[in-house]
Parts: C-alpha cells; structure tokens; sequence
C-alpha cells in the first residue's frame, strides 16, 4: 500500500507502528535518537494520518492491518525489519513475529491481552476520546493544548506526565484522532481480537508503569504469551514516548 511515511537515520531498517486514532508523529520524541542507530520508517497506518484508507472491502482489523504494513514494506523493498508498535501498533509487531516476517519486534502496552472488562472499558474511554476530539472547535482545541490544567485533563488517561507534551502536538494529535477514518470500524473490531500466534521472531514487551488505558497488569498475560518477563517502563502512561523518550529509545533499540 502506499502508506505516508517519515524516513530518517541509516543503519538496520526500523519500523514504527502508531496505535489507533494516532499518527507517525507520535514518535518524534524518539526519533532521532532511534535514527543515530538505525533507518527508521515512522508510518501512517491505512486509514489514520495522512495514509489512504484500506481498499473497498477489505475490513478494518488488526490482521489486514498489519497486512498492509507488510505490503509496505515490500514495496519499500525491506525484508525483515526491526519493528516496534505502541498499542494497536504493539499488537501488529507480535502479529508480525508471529508470521516471521521480521527480524525482531519491540511492543510497547500492546492491545489484545485485556478481559473482558478491561476490553469494554478500553473500547469505552477510545470512544469519548475520539468525540471529545470531534467536537471541539479549533480556538478550543489551542487553549486545552496551551494550558498544562486542561493537557493533564484531556491527555491524562494516555500520557503519565502530560506537562511534557508539545502544545503543537498535543493538538496535531487531537485533530488526527477527530480525522481517522478507519477508526470505528478497527475499535468494533477489538471485540474479537485475541493474542497473535506464538512468535517466530524474538520479541520485546514493555508496558508503561501507569497505563490508565491498558492497565498494566495485562502485562502479566502478555509475558505468559512470550515465554519471558515484560519490562516495565518506570514512569510512563499507555503513550510512553513523550513520558520518558530516552527510556523508550533504550528499550527499542536494545530489542
């Protein structure tokens, strides 16, 4: 597919995967500091960012999903990427190990290893997220983002430490999520989703310490999946990049 994407560094190819409603600017924390070491491809998933939504027929779902990022970077010509995902994009790089396709994967609070409850509630706090963002005006929208009361309200539940978060992306990020076209139809499409396939590729999962999202003791099924202990970001809320981005970076490049 062709897919908006952001290309930095040399080095070993790195894929990075945004979670739902987010955009590839989410990780301009870490960017650099990713691209000291490695060739990183920050992406728009279909149907979010600036990217094309998927073709007609094909659903919104964390497997075609991750299809087409596999078709992405077939057409980029890279084999056997590192990849990392936060979120819906954590769960898309285990579904990648899972297939073998990569060469490592690094999945930071990744989605699919919640209960029931955690899974209504998760889809519950994405939903008034995402109208919340549909209705405010764009003067609304620039005082929220400039005030570190009203970040702390309205980015509270993503990120532990919303004083740190850029106004300008604050607000980037709001209007993304009011955008996203393949939204609904991949949240409805949570109902159903299960922990990926066991893994053929080595794999990293680090949950941030107070996800208010996806709450950290998921992690403890998450590393029952893996075979291994989970890491746990010290710090950091759901969204860990703007929280603590030299950790984050750590973590990635070590997977």
């Amino acid at each position: 597919m062709d897919l908006a994407f952001e290309r930095r560094g040399s080095g070993a190819p790195l894929i990075l995967i945004h979670g739902i409603g987010h955009h590839w600017q989410g990780w301009l924390p870490v960017l650099d500091r990713l691209a000291a070491a490695r060739t990183v491809i920050a992406l728009d998933l279909p149907g979010f960012g600036a990217s094309p939504g998927l073709p007609d027929g094909v659903p919104y779902t964390a497997e075609s999903l991750a299809d087409a990022v596999e078709s992405f970077c077939a057409r980029l010509g890279v084999r056997e990427p590192h990849v990392a995902g936060n979120s819906l994009g954590g769960y898309i790089a285990l579904e990648l190990a899972s297939r073998g396709v990569v060469s490592s994967a690094t999945a930071l609070s990744p989605a699919g290893f919640w209960s029931r409850p955690e899974l209504l509630y998760c889809q519950a706090v994405l939903r008034a997220l995402r109208a919340t963002a549909r209705s405010l005006p764009a003067d609304r929208l620039a005082r929220t983002a400039e005030s570190r009361y009203l970040r702390t309200v309205s980015a509270g539940v993503l990120v532990a430490r919303p004083g740190r978060l850029d106004p300008a992306a604050l607000t980037a990020a709001t209007e993304a999520l009011a955008r996203s076209a393949g939204f609904d139809e991949t949240l409805e499409s949570f109902t159903g989703l299960m922990p990926p396939a066991p893994p053929k590729s080595p794999v990293t999962i680090a949950w941030g310490e107070h996800d208010r999202l996806l709450l950290r003791r998921q992690a403890v099924r998450a590393a029952r999946w893996s075979g291994q202990r989970v890491k746990l970001l010290k710090g950091c809320g759901h969204v860990p990049m703007s929280d603590d981005p030299e950790l984050v970076a750590e973590v990635i490049l070590r997977g």
